[in-house]
């Protein structure tokens, strides 16, 4: 709800006293709330606050509310670096120093959680936009960077922390959510989070999802791609590792009641990996940029991106890393993906990596709006274009579940999609892509320039004919986009649009 941008719950961001609501006033100590000066600015490209997050990120999963939101509509599991990324960019945008880009940022995120809501499988009732979710989604992000900095042997001192918990405040006033759901004074912010840690958190799928199954399937980055046995062995060390580390800095009362499992040495094990991230600090500025890293895991070698090339060259010596690993692994061999251009995919594959955007083995509705969550964002869209493209997603949604949902459950299963083996290139498929056309068009020329597909491909253009002025026609962009999304074809740029993680 207040960390992302990239679907569910973690992802809500203010957009500064512009983006409306009261300004609270800062508890502590005198400075910027947003941008460099500020406390947070400090500490978001400090290695450490990775484990920060995936702390805050558990126990935001951990709220009912939030756990169901994220279950039913997040890519958090299927797409986990394009979540990633989409979430740095997003704080960037709400903590940085432009008062513009942050006020339509929060505007943009409160769109989107506007869209979430529904009832969890106890028939509770969810909504994004419920101001006390949002208000917890802020504070697991406060505590944990405090908690982050107890951890690593640095506890903040009392001004530091009143300023940060200020900056916070205002984060979320920046939504325009009015003052009281956050308490007023730090003091009494620990008596608030204390009881929401002992009332209202439960054991939620949402939870057990990341603990136990995220960091032991997370998916290769796209710069690991093509490289499964070197990925698959260090993930089958490291995840069990992250998982059981974050599991052991929750607040013991809840981990208490949540039957988490007590392992030997836990604590010793927890403030290991803090103080050893933390030296990743000393490393060169530029090597430790947060969004700067992001955007690297996030990034195809195919993209003319300057920083490609290196990716490209770390990316051979992988490969050779991988090869090295597949001769002296016990680990099974994996199976290299396909990348070649125009391959076919299989209507299974096309399935999980294509349609079912949210991971969890169905195409329903938050599968298709995830879709236009993540083209809203490469296009930076305000009203009413966001909400244009939206619109064809739902009128196609509701064309695949008339001819598709054959036993009327409301989603539509693998097997049901390949039985029937559907050309999905119908009516509503059409609108979607003349409407992704219309927006990435920005000039309104009828062709999109390089510029204009760079915004939405975040790569240069990769077509045999692309006309004599280096343009993309309206005829051309919509047979392409139909032939991915209906013909199962491969595409250099929207593999890593929609069907990368």
């Amino acid at each position: 709800m207040v960390t992302n941008a990239g679907a569910g719950y973690p992802g809500s961001t203010g957009a500064g006293v512009a983006g409306g609501g009261s300004q609270r006033p800062a508890t502590g100590g005198t400075g910027p709330m947003f941008g460099p000066g500020s406390q947070f600015s400090e500490f978001i490209n400090d290695p450490r606050w990775a484990l920060a997050v995936v702390r805050a990120t558990v126990l935001e999963a951990a709220h009912p509310q939030i756990g169901a939101a994220l279950i039913d509509n997040s890519t958090f599991v299927a797409h986990p670096w394009r979540r990633l990324r989409n979430t740095f960019l997003s704080l960037h945008r709400m903590f940085g120093a432009d008062d513009h880009a942050r006020h339509r940022e929060a505007a943009r995120l409160n769109r989107l959680h506007a869209r979430l809501k529904g009832t969890d499988a106890r028939n509770r009732p969810y909504n994004a936009m419920d101001p006390n979710v949002r208000a917890w989604v802020v504070a697991t992000l406060f505590e944990s960077t405090v908690t982050m900095c107890r951890l690593s042997g640095q506890p903040l001192e009392q001004e530091a922390m009143e300023r940060l918990y200020a900056e916070f405040q205002a984060f979320l006033a920046a939504l325009g959510d009015e003052a009281g759901h956050l308490p007023d004074t730090l003091n009494e912010f620990w008596q608030y989070y204390d009881r929401v840690v002992e009332e209202e958190l439960e054991n939620t799928e949402a939870m057990r999802v990341i603990l136990y199954k995220l960091f032991d399937h997370l998916p290769a980055p796209p710069l690991l791609n093509g490289l499964p046995t070197l990925w698959a062995t260090g993930r089958a060390v490291a995840g069990p590792v992250i998982g059981a580390i974050t599991a052991a800095s929750l607040p013991e009362p809840f981990r208490r009641r949540a039957g988490l499992p007590e392992m030997p040495g836990a604590q010793t094990l927890v403030q290991s990996a803090y103080l050893a991230v933390g030296l990743a600090r000393f490393l060169p500025d530029s090597w430790i940029q947060a969004e700067g890293l992001a955007d690297l895991l996030a990034l195809s070698p195919d993209s003319d991106d300057p920083r490609a090339r290196t990716i490209a060259a770390l990316h051979s010596k992988m490969k050779r890393a991988g090869a090295l690993f597949r001769l002296i692994t016990p680990l099974p061999p994996q199976p290299e993906p396909a990348t070649e251009t125009g391959t076919q995919r299989s209507a299974e594959e096309f399935f999980r990596q294509v349609l079912d955007q949210t991971g969890d083995g169905y195409l329903d509705w938050p599968d298709l709006a995830a879709m236009a969550r993540e083209l809203s964002g490469r296009l930076d869209l305000d009203e009413p274009e966001e909400t244009r493209l939206y619109n064809a997603y739902a009128d196609w949604w509701r064309e695949l579940q008339k001819l598709l949902d054959t036993d009327g459950d409301g989603r539509v299963s693998a097997q049901e999609y390949a039985t029937a083996v559907p050309s999905l290139a119908g009516p509503a498929l059409i609108r979607v892509a003349e409407v992704l056309f219309d927006i990435t068009d920005k000039d309104g020329n009828q062709h999109i320039d390089a510029e204009e597909y760079r915004a939405l491909f975040q790569t240069a253009f990769h077509r045999d004919t692309t006309g004599a002025d280096r343009t993309y026609t309206r005829s051309a962009f919509v047979k392409d986009f139909l032939s991915f999304m209906s013909g199962r074809q491969r595409s250099t740029p929207y593999d890593p649009l929609l069907a990368e993680a």
